[in-house]
């Protein structure tokens, strides 16, 4: 006898194929070019999570062939850090996976994406109104962006709103 029999019903292998592709489709998207973003980029996030106002300072640059996020709340402390590399993110630093995160930056690299590679990276999910552009997948809006000013905009995922604002760079 087998030392795990439930491995062998078929049952239990289409349940798990059909786990490892529904993990696969909740991933976010990424373009299918990476966007020219200036470097290093600095942004102030502002969100409201749970009735509480946070400010996150999140700070994006090029090292080699990866493109690093790193988050940190108002003392300095990292609340996440990813590379982007190859079309998928990697963990960077002990912090643990954290999806939340990748949601998050990926919706940002769509905001930050200029208008003229918006197209090209993102095709056939991309609507694009005045001052403002969507994502769509599943014939939903997954992410929301509204251009305020040249350095300024909010960002929708799902029910969460976030303001950023760009600073400016030290040379």
């Amino acid at each position: 006898m087998s030392a795990v029999p439930h491995l062998r019903h078929p049952r239990w292998l289409l349940l798990a194929l059909l786990g490892l592709l529904t993990a696969c489709a909740a991933r976010a998207p990424l373009p299918q070019i990476e966007p020219t973003l200036p470097q290093p980029l600095q942004l102030h996030l502002q969100v409201d999570i749970d009735g509480q106002a946070q400010d996150w300072l999140l700070v994006i640059q090029r090292e080699g062939q990866s493109l690093r996020w790193l988050l940190f709340d108002p003392l300095g402390v990292p609340l996440a850090r990813q590379s982007l590399r190859d079309g998928s993110w990697h963990a960077d630093g002990l912090l643990p996976p954290n999806p939340r995160a990748r949601e998050l930056f990926a919706a940002l690299l769509f905001a930050l994406t200029p208008s003229a590679q918006l197209t090209q990276a993102y095709p056939d999910r991309l609507q694009v109104s005045g001052n403002q552009r969507r994502l769509q997948q599943g014939g939903a809006v997954r992410w929301q962006v509204e251009q305020l000013d040249t350095n300024t905009f909010t960002l929708r995922i799902g029910d969460e709103r976030y303001r950023a604002r760009l600073l400016e760079q030290r040379q």
